[in-house]
């Protein structure tokens, strides 16, 4: 099992889970928000092609998630998952049909050799879901846009070998910015994005002595810098920065494996 960040910031965001290689793998889309053009490009990058994919998983309906999703879905014929609560954002929304399925909190979703298991958190969207991907052996969760912990996204998180988890912005460097109070008000507030420290915490919760990987995610270029979100989950897992990995905007994160 293997993952990559094909890009993660405002800009958008997208993700790639691999269990098993070759022509037998399974491989998820999780989000999707990008254009085709610069996904087919982000793909290429990571030794892929938008044909590979036995799913596609949106985590809620801003544009730097779902971006281009429902069109990848209807051209490569590729099934398409979300919330309904998400489904009921779109313009002009899909129907539930062999492409199309509707995920919800706890409900393990079997795709190949993945199991997806999508939990609600926190947000100012309709219906957010992130997730946990496992193949049975292996367990990663991803864990962005959110604006506070709660005790039902920490038992989702138990016993993963790998996490990303949003380090959004430094809270000085928020406070310090030119962005209208109204706007830094919903960033750091309980429906907003997760601040270095409160990513920190979560990541102290969840730390055990089989967790491999650790990946800040969703940084603000504005906000924050990947030193201070490597600094912040370093103190709490107790590794150096510099053994945890930054998903940027513009390249994203190599592959990272699990096996």
């Amino acid at each position: 099992m293997r993952f990559c960040s094909l890009g993660s910031g405002s800009a958008g965001n997208a993700w790639v889970v691999e269990a098993g290689r070759g022509a037998g793998a399974t491989r998820v889309l999780i989000d999707c928000g990008f254009s085709l053009r610069e996904l087919d490009m982000r793909l290429a990058r990571a030794g892929l092609s938008a044909e590979g994919f036995d799913a596609i998983f949106v985590t809620h309906e801003h544009g730097d998630h779902i971006g281009s999703a429902l069109a990848l879905s209807r051209r490569r014929r590729i099934p398409l998952w979300m919330s309904r609560g998400t489904w009921s954002t779109l313009d002009e929304p899909m129907r539930p049909d062999d492409l199309l399925h509707f995920a919800r909190d706890g409900e393990a979703i079997a795709v190949g050799a993945l199991e997806l298991r999508p939990f609600t958190v926190p947000h100012d969207a309709q219906e957010p879901l992130q997730l946990t991907c496992a193949d049975g052996a292996r367990r990663l969760g991803i864990l962005t846009d959110l604006g506070i912990c709660t005790a039902h996204l920490l038992a989702q998180l138990e016993r993963c070998d790998a996490l990303a988890i949003e380090c959004n912005h430094d809270r000085d460097m928020l406070a310090r910015s030119r962005y209208p109070a109204s706007l830094k008000a919903r960033i750091g507030g309980p429906l907003g994005h997760l601040a270095n420290d409160a990513a920190a915490r979560i990541l102290a919760a969840c730390q055990h002595a089989s967790l491999r990987h650790v990946v800040a995610a969703h940084l603000s270029e504005q906000n924050n810098a990947p030193q201070l979100a490597a600094e912040a989950l370093g103190a709490a897992c107790g590794a150096p920065p510099q053994e945890i990995a930054v998903a940027t905007q513009r390249s994203g994160t190599p592959w990272l494996d699990l096996a």
